[in-house]
């Protein structure tokens, strides 16, 4: 059993005193969607527009420099988050959806017409639709990782698609739908042998689990502030320094550029500034920073520790339940799939909601993926630290009901 105390760590999170939905207590189980906020994030958001309110490289006076040594205090705690070889690796974005584009349209001049982008068929579009436009623009072709029969990502598997033509490879560390963790390490070092870049999507595993970007290797990494207890608006791109220098900028403006001329002749900045052009998401960078300090207090590892105890236990008490399907019974990460046998998901997660459990139903933005699950839409319930067993009772209690849900539907 692990040390983690969870009552102590839901005393951080307003929206878990007393909110209700539907008039019933708050049972929120779409951490993967995004996450509650602690109030030292919100503490910190106030810090900045009640005591430092001042844009970034625009001022030569105390408030401007002070802001610039708390964005430069994130990148390094950021860095150190991820183990990064240095605090210019890591570049600030608007999420991880953004990050992706900026990777994306930053690798064109590297893409070559009948050249090869490799994703998979678990992606979250964010993973999927800028790779698609850039196969497009560039005369590129798509191909996928088979998924193992239960919808593993294993690096076998990337063995058979893989070829001297593969530019690159874009997958997930941690799937959204069906929640197993990619053999990143291994497909990092099969994409390097054949010459491709090797993106990893972490938005569903660094907020969980421990993230050694040198120890995967990956060439580039993207997460979101939003899902690991900070703000929204904000996201990251961590990339091998010499990559990130020769990207191309997807966006151009004040605060990228070294000079610009008359006769059109300009001159980038070096990484991370010249993938940062105008106004950084100054509050929502304090919000991270105090976010990556509260995670660090709890510590990940005992946090993720919790989150497994809680998933075998959700797990045991759904299998109780003759009608429930599970998708991802032995997937790692805090994710559990499932539908009821008659009832359409969407239907599903409206009862949950009578009850006050907050679920996502639907196709979770992996829409490739039903073609693998056979099933148009699934129900997914996604763990956080601030979870509690209780909870799981709540919601095994609810679906227990569930089977007289459609007759009252169609009365």
């Amino acid at each position: 059993m692990s040390q983690f105390n969870v009552f102590e760590f839901r005393s951080h999170f307003p929206m878990l005193n007393g909110k209700k939905m539907q008039n019933e207590p708050l049972v929120f189980l779409d951490n993967a969607s995004t996450t509650f906020k602690p109030i030292e994030v919100f503490d910190a958001i106030r810090q900045y527009y009640f005591e430092h309110t001042s844009n970034s490289h625009r001022g030569d006076y105390d408030l401007c420099y002070e802001m610039d040594q708390k964005v430069y205090e994130t990148r390094t705690k950021v860095a150190q988050f991820i183990n990064a070889r240095k605090p210019e690796e890591i570049v600030f974005t608007s999420g991880a959806s953004m990050s992706l584009n900026i990777i994306a349209y930053g690798l064109m001049n590297e893409i070559n017409e009948g050249d090869e982008i490799i994703i998979d068929e678990a992606e979250h579009a964010s993973n999927v639709l800028p790779w698609f436009r850039v196969a497009e623009l560039k005369g590129a072709k798509i191909k996928y990782i088979p998924l193992s029969k239960e919808g593993r990502l294993l690096a076998s598997n990337l063995k058979e698609v893989i070829t001297n033509k593969t530019k690159v490879v874009s997958v997930a560390h941690v799937t959204n739908v069906l929640g197993f963790i990619s053999e990143s390490k291994e497909m990092a070092a099969i994409c390097h042998i054949f010459g491709a870049y090797f993106v990893l999507d972490g938005a569903q595993s660094v907020p969980h689990m421990k993230t050694d970007v040198i120890d995967l290797d990956c060439d580039f990494l993207v997460f979101s502030a939003h899902k690991m207890y900070g703000p929204t608006g904000l996201g990251v791109i961590y990339g091998k320094k010499e990559l990130l220098d020769k990207m191309q900028p997807l966006l151009t403006g004040g605060g990228m550029n070294a000079k610009f001329l008359a006769c059109g002749d300009v001159r980038y900045l070096s990484a991370p500034e010249r993938l940062e052009a105008g106004t950084l998401n100054l509050e929502g960078i304090y919000g991270l920073n105090a976010a990556i300090d509260f995670i660090e207090k709890y510590d990940i590892e005992k946090m993720n520790e919790y989150e497994k105890e809680l998933r075998e236990y959700a797990i045991k008490r759904l299998k109780e339940l003759p009608n429930v399907i599970i998708y991802n019974e032995l997937a790692e990460a805090a994710i559990i799939t499932i539908n009821v046998k008659d009832i359409f998901a969407q239907d599903l997660s409206t009862y949950l909601n009578s009850k006050g459990i907050a679920t996502r139903s639907g196709q979770h933005c992996a829409k490739i993926l039903i073609d693998h699950l056979h099933s148009l839409a699934t129900v997914r319930i996604s763990l956080a630290p601030y979870n509690t067993k209780e909870e799981i009772d709540i919601l095994v209690d609810a679906l227990k009901g569930s089977g007289g849900f459609l007759d009252a539907y169609f009365a």
